[in-house]
């Protein structure tokens, strides 16, 4: 079995195309992206905030 491969890959892509069509597919994938970058950004943020967290922490 395994993943598809070629020509597997081009029938399920029309597939998607003809359920959803062209134009929501690229407004699904724009979502994708942004929430991608999205959570990279809060995972920086959080790495911000430990260090911070870390620097503030009295010395004894």
């Amino acid at each position: 079995m395994g993943l598809p491969r070629g020509s597997e890959w081009i029938i399920i892509l029309v597939i998607v195309v003809l359920l959803f069509g062209v134009g929501r597919i690229g407004k699904i994938g724009g979502e994708i992206g942004g929430a991608i970058h999205s959570f990279r950004k809060g995972l920086k943020g959080d790495e911000k905030a430990e260090t911070k967290e870390d620097d503030t922490t009295p010395q004894a």
